[in-house]
C-alpha cells in the first residue's frame, strides 16, 4: 500500500519504511507525527481525494533535525549602485521514517500533527492536538483575525496579501522578524517568493522599532 502525502508546499509518494527528508517540521527526534494530509492512497484500490482523502494519514517517526546541502545564492539589487552580494544557504530538513499508513479512522488516533515549524518554535507548537476531521469548507478568515498577532502591515511594503502568507508561516510578531539573520532572510526570500525585499524595505530594522 502507497499514499501520496503533502507537506511543506511538496508531494511525496510514500510506502511503510521509506525515509524522507522534508520541510523542518515542529518535532523532536524520536517523536511519533502524522501527515494528515493525504491525497491519494494506492494499493489493491486506488482512492483519489478531493482534493484530500477523508480519515486517512500517513504516520511517522522523527529520526533527526538535519540541514540540506549549502547553496549559494547570488543577489544583485537594480538601481542601487549595481550593489551585489553572494551568500551560502542551507534549507532546514526533518529526516521521517514512515511507519504507518492509515486508509482511515486518523482523527481518532491521537498522534501528533505534523506543523511545519516556519518561525515558530517546536515548544509553541507542541500541545498541538492531532487535526481532526476535515471540516466543511468556510470562507478564510483575515490575516488579522490570528489571536495574537502584530499589525505586520505597519512593515513597508506588506499589504494583505503579504501579511497572510507571512501568518501562514508561522510569523505572528515583530519581534520573530526582527531576530531573523541571513539565514532566515534567505529562507523567507524564497519562501514568499520576492528576492531581496525584506533587505530592501529594512524589515528587521522597522520590526525592531515596532517590537519595542
Amino acid at each position: 500500500m502507497f499514499a501520496v502525502l503533502k507537506t511543506g508546499g511538496k508531494q511525496y509518494k510514500v510506502q511503510a519504511g521509506d525515509i524522507l527528508r522534508v520541510e523542518k517540521l515542529a518535532a523532536d527526534a524520536g517523536e511519533k507525527i502524522q501527515f494528515n494530509e493525504v491525497l491519494m492512497l494506492g494499493g489493491e484500490k486506488t482512492v483519489v481525494g478531493a482534493p484530500l482523502v477523508d480519515g486517512a494519514a500517513v504516520q511517522a517517526d522523527v529520526i533527526d533535525q538535519i540541514k540540506g546541502e549549502k547553496l549559494i545564492k547570488f543577489v544583485k539589487r537594480r538601481r542601487k549602485h549595481s550593489s551585489k552580494r553572494t551568500v551560502g544557504h542551507r534549507q532546514k530538513l526533518t529526516l521521517v521514517r514512515v511507519t504507518d499508513i492509515l486508509a482511515s479512522g486518523a482523527d481518532k488516533s491521537g498522534v501528533k500533527a505534523a506543523i511545519g515549524s516556519g518561525s515558530v518554535s517546536a515548544a509553541a507548537v507542541a500541545a498541538a492536538p492531532a487535526a481532526k476531521k476535515a471540516a466543511p469548507k468556510k470562507a478564510a478568515p483575515k490575516a488579522a483575525a490570528v489571536e495574537g498577532a502584530d499589525d505586520l502591515k505597519k512593515l513597508s511594503g506588506v499589504g494583505p496579501a503579504l501579511e497572510k502568507k507571512l501568518l501562514e508561516n508561522g510569523v505572528t510578531t515583530f519581534a520573530q522578524i526582527a531576530a531573523w539573520g541571513e539565514a532566515d532572510i534567505a529562507e523567507f526570500d524564497e519562501k514568499l517568493s520576492f528576492k531581496g525585499r525584506i533587505e530592501r524595505e529594512g524589515w528587521v530594522a522597522q520590526a525592531a522599532e515596532l517590537a519595542k
